[in-house]
């Protein structure tokens, strides 16, 4: 075992992680974890990093944070004195491209960006300024070091917040899709940006490039309803798996009128022979009764967060509505819970 790049200690450099439990391989691993209640543990192939999570029970709910983690960051990139900001990203100017300036130290860069990274696990409003500033690792410049240090002052302003997660909810699953269209000014890729609600909760969130250029906004909206598509319908097996199921189809939701119609239009050929696999991916589910897809108002279209930079007052309300909160009255009780 090594300590990973961007994540060396010069100080103990040959240090590595104790594990106070077993994961998994050894034998006494089922014991060390066996409890009165179920953790369920999604993990990717074989790979896992848990950071450190705080688990708040209230009366209507949990909540979880990483308050202590995100401290630890602002600490690292010394930034504990910094003067809070309201927003991430600086609406309308959130674009940043590869030539920014002189460079500066990458091991640096890495270490605060890749730490942000693991922050998103509680923190989706966060997710589309870290998506951004992580697509300049290899070569980081002061420009976007400058977009690092102003997402670390609005962590600063929000060091406590979590995401609140209600018990007292329904079992039905729907979901929100955007796209910003040719947003990078060095590729003029689209972002596809989407999360996903199981009733009042927000259980899953992503902000990512796609990987090819759209050659229309209806394109780049349903590519990233396709992507959205397949989470609602791996959300859906899953709960399934879980003994959790619902009576109705998921419902995902889109701004883009010429998108929807694509989904229920099997001749809408000029606009999606370029983009078949998706077309027939989304229209088979919709056609099986497997999806349902709705339009929402730009106004209400919580997705946007994932996507592109928005002003204050439009940040604030959509953070709400994802769960994004700070900590409960209750929990300032002492009844916090790390549990990783």
């Amino acid at each position: 075992m090594e300590q990973p790049p961007g994540f060396s200690d010069p100080i103990n450099p040959t240090h590595v992680c104790h594990l106070h439990k077993a994961i998994y391989g050894l034998k006494q691993a089922p014991r060390a974890w066996s409890s009165s209640h179920t953790i369920l543990l999604l993990v990717y192939v074989d790979d896992i990093i848990v950071t450190s999570v705080q688990v708040s029970h209230f009366g209507g709910g949990l909540f979880l944070s990483q308050h202590k983690y995100a401290k630890e960051i602002l600490a690292k990139a010394s930034m504990t004195d910094c003067k809070p900001i309201g927003t991430p990203l600086e609406a309308q100017k959130h674009h940043l491209q590869l030539e920014g300036g002189p460079l500066v130290n990458a091991t640096n860069y890495r270490s605060i960006v890749g730490a942000l990274q693991y922050l998103t696990l509680t923190r989706p409003d966060l997710t589309h300024a870290v998506n951004l500033v992580c697509q300049f690792m290899h070569q980081p410049s002061t420009t976007h070091f400058q977009a690092v240090k102003r997402i670390l002052r609005y962590l600063q302003g929000t060091v406590d917040y979590g995401i609140r997660l209600l018990s007292h909810s329904s079992l039905t699953l729907y979901g929100f899709s955007d796209a910003d269209w040719a947003g990078c000014p060095d590729t003029r890729r689209s972002t596809t940006g989407y999360c996903i609600y199981l009733g009042a909760n927000c259980i899953s969130w992503a902000s990512k490039k796609q990987v090819t250029v759209s050659r229309s906004s209806a394109e780049a909206e349903y590519r990233a309803m396709a992507s959205a598509a397949a989470e609602l319908t791996w959300l859906t097996y899953l709960l399934r798996d879980l003994g959790l199921s619902s009576h109705s189809s998921p419902v995902l939701f889109c701004d883009n009128t010429s998108a929807l119609h694509m989904t229920v239009n099997p001749v809408f050929h000029a606009r999606t022979k370029h983009i078949e696999l998706d077309y027939h991916f989304v229209r088979e589910k919709v056609a099986a009764g497997a999806l349902t897809t709705r339009y929402v108002p730009s106004q209400s279209q919580i997705a946007d967060l994932f996507t592109k930079a928005v002003s204050k007052d439009v940040f604030h309300r959509f953070r709400s509505k994802l769960g994004v909160l700070p900590p409960p009255p209750s929990s300032l009780r002492g009844t916090d819970k790390a549990i990783f």
